[in-house]
């Protein structure tokens, strides 16, 4: 089977990995997004897909939209069979969906339709949800609107964080993906359409997404610290010395009710335990 793999970061390449390792299974290209500037000297980065596929030495398609014509008819050359999207990060036109011959199916780290959009895995733990899963589904013209093939159902710990809850996608998608595309393939699987009226959208993400308001509960903060570590990351102010000094919250918990917090990052400083930070800049009030 002929297969165009299209992700970009990290959460990705199990999948590419587990693609190029099943017998029977042919990657013939990866699609990702370009080089990007990353760190302080904004030094020219490839992502996490494209390192994988080069060990591999696979076929690369980097454009910058996949509007671009030739990039279309590249990948209609390919003639593939089926495409496979895992956290790509860029809009799919309908005539890249349409090109092949089983269609596109999408890894989502959500139980659709619950967090359709691109933050399901931090929205899951800031709501304070028991169980999150993982959706294989054929993507259509809307954002993860397509009918499902398949999901699998696993328990939230009560310490759940970003971190911990994109391992787990990581670590059974894999396998899930690759038992929905035999079945598919074979036509053992009848794809089921969402049920719209029950759908959650989730938000795009950004730095101010994780400005703390205190107003909020202990376990509300708790809940966001962990699901925006480390990115787009917890923070909060401060003054000093008549200066506005921005404070990272890396670590928190809740002790009978209470929020403690263990580990942050003043402005300019390296990552201290807040018992150092106490020490330091003295009891501060946070805004």
């Amino acid at each position: 089977m002929k297969i165009v793999f299209l992700g970009t970061p990290d959460l990705a390449t199990p999948f590419l990995e587990a693609l190029t390792n099943e017998p029977g299974f042919e990657v013939v290209a990866v699609v990702t997004q370009p080089d990007r500037p990353v760190g302080r000297k904004q030094i020219l980065t490839p992502s996490p897909v494209k390192e994988l596929a080069v060990s591999k030495n696979l076929q690369i398609l980097q454009p910058e939209k996949l509007r671009d014509e030739e990039v279309q008819k590249q990948l209609a050359e390919i003639q593939a069979d089926i495409f496979v999207v895992v956290a790509y990060g860029l809009i799919i036109p309908q005539k890249v969906l349409s090109l092949p011959r089983l269609g596109c199916l999408n890894v989502h780290p959500s139980l659709l339709p619950k967090y359709r959009g691109p933050s399901p895995i931090q929205s899951a733990i800031m709501n304070g949800d028991a169980e999150s899963g993982i959706s294989i589904m054929l993507l259509d013209k809307g954002m993860d609107t397509g009918p499902v093939l398949a999901q699998e159902k696993f328990l939230l710990a009560l310490d759940e964080s970003q971190i911990s809850l994109t391992e787990k996608t990581k670590q059974l998608g894999p396998e899930l993906l690759i038992e929905t595309i035999k079945k598919y393939a074979a036509g053992e699987i009848k794809p089921i359409l969402q049920d719209d009226t029950q759908a959650v959208i989730c938000k795009i993400l950004n730095r101010e997404s994780g400005h703390i308001d205190w107003s909020h509960s202990a376990k509300e903060i708790d809940r966001l610290v962990r699901a925006l570590q480390p990115w787009p990351g917890c923070w909060t102010t401060f003054d000093h010395n008549g200066k506005n000094l921005r404070l990272k919250i890396l670590k928190t918990k809740i002790e009978e009710e209470k929020l403690v917090i263990l580990e942050v990052q003043p402005e300019g400083r390296s990552s201290m335990s807040y018992e150092e930070f106490e020490r330091g800049y003295g009891k501060v009030k946070m805004e």
